[in-house]
Order: structure tokens, then sequence, then C-alpha cells
């Protein structure tokens, strides 16, 4: 048994990125501290209900993180439409003018991680969906063919009703493990995920290079190896 006010040594070692680093320490600063001024052993402590951590304790650890200057990453347009103080603008389609060009001269609009390796290339029509209206023209009056969907919201939900109609995705955020990443590959549509635009508009012929190899989530970024939007029209 520990004595009173100790905590046994059994963190662990540091998170893997700088929020989970944030909230873990606040937390464990809290507790040590409760458990000093309970004056009970630590097996004591762990099942006394006076000791619980609440709702609200975890609501001032996240304002003390907010309050640094730290925004989170916006895995669904709800989340920044409901609370624009916790998360980062969403993300705009950058139009540098600097495009660099493909091996026939044509210019090169984005790049993205592969969710899965595709049969082949798909070329199609960029359509820019990030709104529940646009959905739900789709849902009502059907997806136009040969859409290829840009989204910013990788969460998934927002076009999930009309998924299964995109001859592709082209996602700004997330990762290829993130909910969209993982429906699109459950569906058989070819998904760029945390896509880099640059120049492309609504309604521009894209092809998109589906085909490359999937991208490994454990591994660093390698620009050079990403699959490619290329603006054929």
């Amino acid at each position: 048994m520990t004595e009173a006010g100790a905590i046994p040594d059994k963190w662990g070692g540091e998170a893997m990125n700088p929020t989970v680093e944030f909230f873990h320490s606040a937390i464990r600063t809290l507790v040590a501290e409760r458990l000093a001024a309970s004056g009970k052993t630590w097996e004591e402590a762990v099942i006394d209900p006076s000791l619980e951590l609440t709702q609200e304790d975890f609501v001032r650890i996240e304002a003390d993180m907010l309050a640094t200057g730290y925004r989170f990453e916006a895995s669904a347009q709800v989340s920044a439409v409901e609370e624009p103080d916790k998360y980062k603008p969403e993300a705009a389609i950058a139009d540098t003018g600097s495009q660099p060009r493909d091996e026939q001269g044509r210019l090169v609009v984005g790049t993205g991680d592969n969710v899965f390796q595709a049969k082949g290339d798909v070329t199609g029509t960029a359509r820019l969906i990030s709104t529940v209206d646009v959905v739900m023209e789709m849902l009502l009056e059907g997806v136009p063919e040969n859409t290829i969907a840009v989204i910013d919201d990788s969460g998934g939900t927002l076009t999930a009703p009309i998924l299964e109609g995109f001859a592709g995705v082209v996602c700004m955020g997330g990762t290829i493990r993130s909910h969209l990443g993982i429906l699109t590959r459950e569906y058989n549509i070819p998904c760029l995920m945390a896509a880099d635009l640059d120049g492309l508009r609504e309604g521009d012929t894209v092809l998109v290079e589906y085909s490359k190899p999937a991208a490994d989530a454990y591994a660093e970024r390698d620009d050079s190896a990403r699959p490619r939007i290329i603006k054929v029209d």
C-alpha cells in the first residue's frame, strides 16, 4: 500500500502530441493536489467518490489550454460553426498563381494522401461540398455524374447520405484514418485526405492519381510521392 498522499509511479511516457500532453499533465497535477490534500492513500483515494474528477474540472483544463492560443482542428463543420472560439478557421483553397506543371504541361492544383490504391486514376468534375444545402440539393436531385467531391469536413457525417454517388473524394483535412477515410475505403470510393490545394476551382475537370500507393499512416510525409490532382481542361 502506498503512503498517504503518494501517487504510484505508473504514468508511462510522454503523449504523442502537445494537446494530449497538456491534458495529461494538467490532470496529473490536479490529482496530485487533491490526493495530498485528502490525506488518503492512493488505494483509498481511487474509490472515494468525493475525489472524482468532474465535468467542471475538464472544462477548466480546456479553457486553460485555449488561453494559450491553441485552437482545435475541426473534424466536423458544425464544430466550428457552434464554437468558433475553440476551432481554427476552415481552410480555404489557395490560389498562388505559381502552380507546378506535370510532364504534359498541365497545372497541378493539389496533392493528397491516398486512402487506398485504386485500380486506376479518375477524371471528373471538381465540386465543392461544404454545406448542408449543397448536400440536400444532391440528395434530392442526384449527384452529378463524374463528381470529384472536394470536402473540408473529415468527419464524414456531412456527405454520408450521398457518398456512394461520388466518383472520387478529395478532403482538405484529416488523415487516412479519419472517419471520411474509413467510409470511402469501405465504399471503395477513391479518396485523398489532408489535401493541399492551390488554384482548384468549382467545375474544373481534374485527373486525380488514385492509382498511386496508399499513404503509410506511420511514415513521415513525402511530398514528392503524394498523388497529384491535375487540371485537364
